[in-house]
């Protein structure tokens, strides 16, 4: 199939394509199959699957959108292929990052060795707001904090991966990755007898065992739930999503209570044990008795349950802290001091804007950088330097001049690029790469992961809230 010319005389790197145009090896099979197909045809496909995603309710919320219409995600029909050398790499990175991530969390609400050996400064945790000072010394369930993990990764060459963030709290977006498989799958089933493509259909499954694994002691049969804040947050489809997918109950906080430091469901039959909470509800609004007291989303006495050691609750409260964007700076340093090893995958290089060298450097060089604000998400607040104009960079600066420790800065990466169906035909979009680590018996990942990307020309914000789609993940098997 033709391609336009910055396909072929690429500024990033291509995934799919050589710089003369020609497939990469691990596309080989995909690319022979594309090239047998009319553009009338893939067009079709492209239409079924927006009408499918719209009919099945695969949609997610816009904050700040005034008008509240739920809309669904785009989504791309051609598959972004990794090759198994580079998901082995991939894999066992995410898995070293988290294990030593899950080892710091237990280390700063405990002995705080870290902070003593001098390698994290003492502010950068006590002063945090994310940081639970209520969670000190209490020893959570099998010594797991983070039952499920993000980890957003970018490429930049062929085999040259970063880690962008670490998202640790309630991270979202595995139903897309999912539905994604199943969408393709429909739409072309003789293309999975011609590529060997690594299932991730089990992810439930895996995820249900973890979270089962860590019930409390003397539990044999735990009841495991999904908590949601209710159907008007952006992720709730995915919630309902999974619980469906587990086999067990979506809960909000008026179904549950607390008597005796046990939780307990209401049901049609009567009141019934939860051992485990799946929960997707931020750490301010858990329990209205010890954080905000004006939630209505939460349960009151939760945390004290919790503390009892009668519930599990995943991702374990004040896991925040360990995701903050100034954080970050220090997970190379936590993988050497927790676990002894090298990093397997590297940080992007980050200014820290609280230390005056660093923000006297970014302040020379906005128009360069992507600066990002250090408890931001979902692509909202930053500034991406070459793209922004005059105005907005200069406004930006005002707002880092009032709070510079509020902020970190990073080169602008080459992130590369993966043919995309847009409006025009196809044409390079850049993506990046969300695979979701599971802790519990094990740490571990279904192979794949949620590819994002931006489908506005030269765009590198690639969140759905900011305009971005998706796209399936191939990990061939060997």
């Amino acid at each position: 199939m033709p391609m336009n010319g910055t396909l072929t005389a690429p500024r990033w790197f291509n995934e799919m394509y050589d710089d003369d145009g020609a497939p990469r090896e691990h596309y080989a099979a995909y690319a022979n199959w594309l090239g047998s197909k009319p553009v009338e045809f893939m067009l079709q496909k492209q239409k079924e699957a927006d009408t499918l995603y719209a009919r099945q309710g695969i949609t997610f919320a816009v904050y700040g959108d005034d008008t509240g219409v739920e809309r669904s995600i785009p989504f791309d029909i051609i598959p972004r292929i990794l090759r198994p050398g580079a998901w082995k790499v991939l894999s066992e990175g995410c898995c070293q990052r988290v294990r030593a991530l899950n080892a710091f969390l237990k280390d700063i609400y405990h002995d705080q060795e870290i902070i003593k050996a001098g390698i994290i400064p003492e502010h950068q945790i006590l002063g945090n707001n994310l940081f639970r000072p209520e969670m000190r010394g209490f020893d959570v369930p099998a010594d797991v904090y983070i039952h499920v993990a993000g980890i957003d990764l970018v490429k930049v060459g062929r085999d040259t991966f970063y880690v962008l963030e670490d998202n640790l709290r309630t991270p979202s977006g595995v139903s897309y990755m999912l539905e994604n498989r199943k969408m393709m799958m429909r739409l072309f089933p003789d293309l999975f007898s011609r590529v060997p493509i690594a299932p991730v259909d089990h992810y439930a499954d895996v995820l249900l065992d973890n979270l089962r694994a860590v019930a409390p002691a003397g539990v044999s049969n735990p009841t495991v739930a999904v908590l949601t804040p209710g159907s008007y947050n952006s992720a709730y489809f995915e919630h309902a999503f999974l619980a469906q997918q587990m086999g067990v109950e979506l809960v909000e906080g008026p179904d549950l209570f607390v008597a005796d430091n046990y939780v307990y469901m209401r049901t049609t039959h009567g009141p019934q044990r939860v051992d485990v909470i799946y929960r997707r509800v931020d750490d301010d609004f858990l329990d209205p008795l010890a954080f905000r007291p004006d939630s209505i989303v939460g349960v009151p006495g939760l945390f004290g349950a919790y503390r009892a050691g009668r519930v599990t609750l995943a991702n374990a409260i004040g896991t925040g802290v360990a995701d903050d964007k100034s954080t970050y700076v220090y997970v190379p340093d936590m993988v050497k001091f927790y676990l002894g090893e090298e990093p397997i995958l590297q940080n992007v290089p980050t200014y820290q804007l609280g230390k005056p060298d660093d923000l006297k450097y970014v302040l020379a060089h906005l128009g360069e950088l992507v600066v990002k604000e250090v408890q931001g998400s979902g692509g909202y607040g930053m500034l991406v330097g070459p793209a922004s104009t005059k105005a907005e960079i200069e406004a930006y600066r005002a707002r880092i001049l009032t709070t510079p420790a509020a902020f970190i800065a990073q080169p602008t990466l080459a992130l590369s690029t993966c043919p995309t169906y847009v409006q025009s035909g196809i044409a390079p979009r850049h993506v990046d790469l969300r695979p979701y680590v599971l802790s519990g018996k094990t740490v571990s990942l279904v192979p794949g992961g949620l590819t994002r990307v931006a489908l506005r020309e030269g765009s590198l914000v690639v969140n759905s809230s900011q305009g971005g789609g998706t796209k399936d993940t191939w990990v061939l098997e060997s």
